[in-house]
């Protein structure tokens, strides 16, 4: 049974949806060019945010702010307005960046460190970042794109296969309701982390393909073999049950 985070919320009511269907993090977006972001203007920018966490508080989810080359500003503004369970780095912070934040937080909270891949050398790159708690091991972005997540593209799942994760890492990146189930038994991946492959249109989420994607997840439904997934990719199992649910939900 793998961990399911469910990035990008940004209502209070797909908190309770998620945290009901038996996810173990909600993600929330601090990056102004993503079409999720939940960061305001002024001196409530947080108020958000803090509603959010509250709600995932209320409803026994950990909260996950996810953040891209942070500015100082922002990070001082979130330790005097909220403090969440993670902080994930989404950008292209260095090991010293994510060092010196570690360092500078309560050991409580958690931080969290993506990866673009799509070759092994990125892969093995992934060891720089020691003072991370965890790894998200995601697909690198299109060229000339304007954030580093939240593309709903794959990578090659094939070069995961004998690396030796040098920390507790997640599986991000093209996944869906579909897809999910393959994609961890490819993998071996203990945590999965979702956003585009559960919404119904770019930056809102569906709750049929959340909890979906949180069941697929949580009980291994995949129709197929460990090695047609390792060489399938990011299309095993699609066409097992769940293709045709989610096909269904996505007319």
């Amino acid at each position: 049974m793998a961990s399911v985070k469910i990035c990008g919320i940004s209502d209070a009511d797909m908190v309770k949806v998620a945290a009901e269907a038996g996810a173990d993090w909600a993600g929330f977006v601090l990056v102004p060019q993503s079409p999720r972001n939940v960061l305001g203007e002024g001196r409530n920018r947080f108020q958000r945010l803090v509603d959010l966490m509250s709600a995932a508080t209320a409803n026994g989810l950990q909260s996950v702010v996810l953040l891209s080359d942070p500015e100082p500003a922002i990070l001082r503004g979130l330790d005097g307005a909220v403090m969440p369970d993670v902080f994930q780095l989404h950008g292209k912070e260095t090991p010293d960046f994510v060092s010196n934040l570690r360092s500078s937080l309560p050991s409580s909270v958690e931080v969290w460190k993506a990866v673009g891949v799509s070759t092994r050398e990125d892969l093995e790159a992934a060891a720089r970042y020691k003072a991370a708690d965890r790894l998200l091991i995601d697909a690198r972005p299109p060229e000339g794109a304007d954030r580093t997540g939240g593309h709903g593209e794959a990578f090659d799942w094939s070069i995961l296969e004998g690396w030796k994760a040098p920390k507790p890492w997640l599986l991000a990146g093209g996944l869906t309701p579909d897809n999910v189930a393959g994609a961890i038994r490819a993998t071996g991946a203990s945590g999965v982390d979702v956003s585009s492959g559960v919404e119904r249109q770019r930056g809102i989420k569906d709750a049929a393909l959340v909890r979906a994607f949180i069941a697929a997840a949580k009980t291994g439904d995949y129709e197929g073999s460990h090695e047609q997934a390792k060489h399938m990719g990011p299309m095993a199992g699609r066409e097992g049950p769940l293709r045709r649910i989610w096909r269904s939900l996505r007319r």
